[in-house]
C-alpha cells in the first residue's frame, strides 16, 4: 500500500478514470457494432454522425488514440457507402 498522501490520491484518481474510460470505450464499441450490423442505408446514414461524434470526443479525451478513431470512422464510412 502507498505511504504518501499524494500517491494514495493518485491511486483513487486512476481507479476512477479507469472505470470511466472502460465505460466510454465499451459504449463506443457497442455503437460501432450496432452500425456495422445495420443493413438499411437510411438507418445507417442516420446513425453514422452520432457514432462519429462519439469517436471524436473519445479521441479528444485520450480514451482512444486519434488515429484509431480515424481508422474506425473510415471503415464505417466505407460500410455505409457500400449499402444499397
Amino acid at each position: 500500500m502507498a505511504n504518501h498522501k499524494s500517491s494514495i490520491k493518485r491511486i483513487r484518481q486512476t481507479a476512477t478514470r479507469r472505470l470511466r474510460n472502460r465505460y466510454y470505450a465499451k459504449t463506443m464499441r457497442n455503437a460501432v457494432r450496432k452500425l456495422r450490423a445495420t443493413t438499411e442505408k437510411d438507418a445507417a446514414v442516420e446513425l453514422l454522425p452520432k457514432v462519429q461524434k462519439m469517436l471524436d470526443k473519445l479521441a479528444k479525451k485520450n480514451v482512444i488514440h486519434k488515429n484509431k478513431a480515424g481508422n474506425i470512422k473510415s471503415s464505417l464510412m466505407l460500410h455505409v457507402n457500400k449499402l444499397a
